[in-house]
């Protein structure tokens, strides 16, 4: 029962702490519940795009060169992701516990190839909604720029496990955001969000406590 109770606090993770759907039932299976979270996104994205004739994958490119930029661009969240637990910052130390009270147990078992998969859905799943559907939609009424501060905000109230953690996913929201801007090419966010949520998944699980 107490174990029940604890892990209700976290329902969603994203990018800091990848992926993020949890249930309140440790007994369940952690990773195939997870898996169908993501994907639930991605198919709530189509479904809403259909229903509102927006395509959340009217922007998305097959172009190896903002493919290879989304990956180097995985770079700069995952060294902030590592600064975590290096530098150890008192006003993100909120963060970290959540990590390692709730998440870490729930996550340490999977494997190198499930932590890639969850990434991949995530990655898919949460850009396809929130960049490739949300964010066009309203830059039609908003503007770009706009559209890219409310869909960063929705992002981030999303993922209300402490107010650091929703305003940290806010600000990768924006980046995200940022990166479909630049480029035009909803693959590059999508690279980016899969990668970083892989690497700090492994970096969190495997590498830092060696």
């Amino acid at each position: 029962m107490r174990s029940e109770i604890r892990h209700a606090r976290v329902w969603f993770l994203a990018n800091s702490c990848p992926t993020g759907l949890l249930m309140t039932r440790p007994k369940l299976d952690w990773f195939l519940f997870a898996c169908a979270g993501e994907a639930s996104l991605g198919l709530l994205a189509v479904a809403l795009g259909y229903a509102l004739h927006q395509p959340p994958t009217a922007r998305l490119h097959w172009r190896f060169a903002d493919a290879a930029l989304g990956l180097a661009a995985s770079v700069p969240p995952l060294l902030w992701f590592v600064s975590l637990w290096k530098f150890e910052p008192v006003l993100l130390r909120d963060i970290r516990l959540v990590l390692e009270q709730t998440v870490q147990p729930l996550f340490a078992t999977w494997s190198i190839f499930q932590l890639a998969v969850i990434s991949a859905l995530a990655g898919v799943g949460e850009e396809l909604l929130f960049r490739g559907l949300i964010q066009e939609r309203l830059s039609a009424v908003l503007g770009p720029f706009s559209a890219l501060v409310v869909s960063s905000l929705l992002f981030g109230c999303v993922h209300p496990i402490t107010w650091n953690y929703a305003w940290v996913t806010a600000l990768i929201g924006v980046y995200l955001g940022g990166l479909m801007m630049a480029t035009g090419n909803l693959l590059c966010p999508i690279v980016t969000h899969a990668a970083y949520d892989f690497l700090a998944l492994v970096y969190f699980l495997r590498i830092r406590r060696q």
